[in-house]
């Protein structure tokens, strides 16, 4: 799920086809990709893990050492 300061999350678009969001930090923000052009639909297993890659995400940024 995450590489470095980088993550994916399986997600569906709208038509049900199989997609990827990214997260990522650069130059202390934190970057959203979704399928281009589409909607991002998430279960809630999926939602927990865009939450977790989120988290991750901002105490990388922020330069905080995990707790």
């Amino acid at each position: 799920m995450s590489t470095g300061k980088e993550w994916q999350i399986t997600c569906r678009d709208i038509a049900s086809r199989r997609r990827d969001m990214t997260v990522f930090v650069s130059q202390g923000h934190v970057v959203v990709t979704v399928p281009p052009g589409e909607a991002a639909v998430l279960t809630p297993l999926e939602v927990g893990r865009l939450r977790a890659a989120l988290r991750d995400a901002v105490v990388n940024a922020s330069g905080t050492p995990e707790a």
